[in-house]
């Protein structure tokens, strides 16, 4: 099998981001994005992915931290899509319920070609931190936008918002280790449409 692997680079005048993705890899990272909560939880999302993800973001981070978080899914959503090209053979379907001390995320994903996010999420305070929590929706909106997923996220209940938060990285992680693993069984593209 070819190895999946991707390399992207956007530079815009808000953002300049490298990224090299590794979907058959052993969840090693490299992250700087300049947000320390942010490479925390992308550091998450690697390590229970089994993804290698090396990536360097330089953001205006003198505005704030939105373009940044989410030109960083934007990335990951395009790394992701061009590593597993045609899909053929993957599992395509990963879900995934962790706890975090008080707090659980379930998360199940889809991987069709079409995007659609939903987020049942509340968190007690609006920041992280220095990190706004509503971030995380926007990083999950563009991660869903940008790697054609349906991404399904309900936290029943948590009380401290770094728990929260942790726990949707590493449900996202588990359920997209899942979903990108080839089923020897499956020969082809694993639809009914014969593409996804």
């Amino acid at each position: 099998m070819a190895e999946r692997t991707s390399t992207i680079e956007r530079n815009t005048k808000e953002t300049q981001i490298e990224l090299e993705l590794k979907l058959d890899g052993s969840g090693r990272y490299e992250i700087d994005t300049g947000l320390g909560f942010f490479d925390h939880m992308l550091c998450h999302l690697a390590r229970h992915g089994l993804m290698d993800i090396k990536l360097c973001a330089k953001g205006d981070l003198h505005v704030d931290a939105h373009h940044t978080v989410e030109d960083v899914a934007i990335c990951l959503g395009q790394a992701l899509t061009q590593a597993l090209g045609d899909k053929r053979g993957i599992v395509r379907f990963g879900s995934a319920i962790v706890p975090m001390e008080d707090s659980l995320a379930q998360v199940a994903i889809d991987l069709c070609g079409r995007p659609s996010c939903v987020y049942n999420v509340k968190y007690r305070a609006d920041k992280i931190g220095d990190f706004d929590v509503e971030l995380v929706e926007e990083f999950m909106r563009a991660f869903s936008n940008n790697s054609l997923m349906n991404l399904h996220i309900n936290v029943p209940y948590g009380t401290n918002n770094h728990h929260i938060a942790e726990a949707i990285f590493k449900a996202l992680g588990r359920s997209l280790a899942q979903a990108i693993a080839i089923d020897q069984r499956v020969k082809d593209i694993p639809s009914t449409k014969g593409i996804l």
